[in-house]
């Protein structure tokens, strides 16, 4: 495959990318309290928790894998979005690497031309389209073994463009970055350095970008108190976000799509306190978007310290986040799909966008033929 710096080059060139951006969702009446699942069936659990105490139309995170692209498992989970007023943010994800299955593998350009025809083919519940381009890439085993700044801020703006061209209503949002993560040679890259690198690899990386992602743990060890307002904090969200409007002069909304404590760490009895002050004090800023704690149901994986559900039962976690008053969201919904352009797997041919599969002739992307044939051989599909 050629370089993606060599395509986004081209694409650059051959594409003007209009000005508009999706709807600002700082404009309207806003329920930021949220929560990150990890499978379709636990929405209708996750939306009885984010808009119960008056709230409506929270927010949830789910990633999607480059392999999961099941055309009705997606718009069943869209069409039940809708019903239970729910805003999903979908954060791309790939895999396993096949030889290395302790990292995951780094996605490439055709990664996201199948995740913008996929997500593109779905009715979804609001005009905003909530898309994170992968996750917490300042960690090595989250981008094939050696984190890049470089190469991930190529793979940013290419998505920002093609998102775009697909769909004005994407709205594209950066990797979480681990909050923690020290500067480690080949490991790891402290987040704000690595997004030093990024713009100076692309320096117009977050001008097509919608949202900032964020990663607002409270470290060290996920267990600091919500006092706390360090750089590692619930509050690092602060420091990301000044430092791209310093390298940009861009003002980016915040979406935190993963925070939370671990009672591996801290006592059970403290966290939910934590919780109900963080939500009035740290996260009750008027840039941040949604706050989505990882995690509603982590069963009995690594993750167990951080659910808020249990197998047999609720957690006081999540009896005080249930009980914090929230607001009544009002976001713009998403005009009625038509005949026409409810997507069904006949017309579309396959529910698997795979590259071997995708034909990029029949892209809808507003760019001229002779590019779609240069692209066509650039990416070998």
């Amino acid at each position: 495959m050629k370089s993606l710096p060599f395509i986004l080059a081209l694409v650059i060139f051959f594409v003007t990318v209009s000005p508009s951006h999706a709807l600002d969702p700082r404009l309207v009446p806003n329920n930021k309290v949220g929560i990150h699942i990890l499978f379709p069936s636990e929405l209708s659990e996750a939306a009885r928790l984010v808009n119960s105490s008056g709230g409506d139309w929270g927010y949830i995170t789910i990633p999607m894998q480059a392999g999961d692209k099941d055309l009705e498992k997606w718009q069943k989970f869209m069409h039940q979005a809708k019903e239970h007023h729910i805003i999903p943010i979908i954060r791309l994800a790939t895999e396993g690497d096949y030889f290395n299955t302790k990292v995951w593998r780094k996605p490439t350009a055709s990664d996201v031309l199948d995740f913008a025809n996929f997500l593109n083919s779905l009715d979804w519940p609001t005009k905003n389209r909530y898309v994170i381009v992968f996750n917490e890439v300042n960690r090595g085993d989250e981008w094939g073994g050696s984190p890049n700044p470089a190469e991930y801020a190529d793979i940013l703006q290419y998505a920002a463009i093609v998102f775009k061209n697909k769909n004005q209503d994407f709205f594209v949002i950066s990797s979480g970055l681990d909050n923690a993560a020290p500067t480690k040679s080949g490991q790891y890259i402290n987040q704000y350095d690595f997004l030093r690198f990024m713009h100076q690899a692309q320096p117009t990386v977050f001008d097509n970008l919608d949202g900032l992602g964020s990663h607002s743990y409270p470290n060290p060890g996920f267990a600091q108190p919500p006092t706390n307002i360090g750089k590692m904090s619930i509050v690092s969200f602060r420091y990301e976000k000044e430092l791209v409007e310093q390298l940009s002069g861009k003002a980016l909304p915040v979406f935190i799509t993963e925070t939370g404590w671990t009672r591996d760490a801290v006592p059970e009895k403290i966290i939910p306190g934590y919780y109900k002050e963080a939500f009035s004090s740290a996260w009750n800023d008027s840039a941040v978007i949604a706050v989505t704690p990882f995690l509603l149901r982590a069963g009995g994986g690594p993750f167990h310290g951080f659910s808020f559900v249990w197998d047999n039962g609720t957690s006081e976690i999540y009896e005080v986040v249930e009980k914090l008053s929230k607001i009544k969201g009002e976001p713009v919904l998403a005009p009625p799909a038509t005949a026409d352009s409810t997507p069904s797997a006949k017309v579309l041919g396959t529910k698997n966008f795979s590259k071997e599969r995708y034909d990029l002739q029949s892209e809808t992307m507003h760019i001229p033929q002779s590019f779609k044939t240069l692209t066509k051989w650039l990416l070998k599909i």
